[in-house]
This record gives structure tokens, C-alpha cells and sequence, in this order.
């Protein structure tokens, strides 16, 4: 069984999760990945990855 209690470990997993989106979305602003590719990655990582694409344009 893992240590640790499980709330620690949801807001530390939701921690990194918010750093790898802020990564994605840098890199679809700054152009070196393409848009397509950043939306279907953060599908893959993310629930609520449709609010952040229609939000970003990503679409």
C-alpha cells in the first residue's frame, strides 16, 4: 500500500498537473508545438481538459 495520506497525494498529483498544463499551454502560445498535439495530450491528462482547450482556442 502506499504511504501517505491520500488527500496529500491528490492535491500533490493536482500540483504537478497544474505545472504540465501551464508547460502545454506555453508551448502552443510560443508556436513550438502544435495545437492539435497540446489538446490531445492534455485530454489524456486531464477531466477537464475540453474547458481548458475551448478556453485557450486550442480547438
Amino acid at each position: 500500500m502506499p504511504s501517505g495520506i491520500e488527500r496529500v497525494r491528490e492535491i500533490r498529483r493536482r500540483r504537478t498537473r497544474k505545472k504540465k498544463v501551464a508547460k502545454l499551454l506555453a508551448r502552443a502560445a510560443a508556436g513550438t508545438m502544435e495545437k492539435s498535439e497540446v489538446a490531445r495530450k492534455l485530454r489524456r491528462m486531464t477531466t477537464g481538459a475540453e474547458i481548458i482547450i475551448a478556453r485557450e482556442g486550442l480547438k
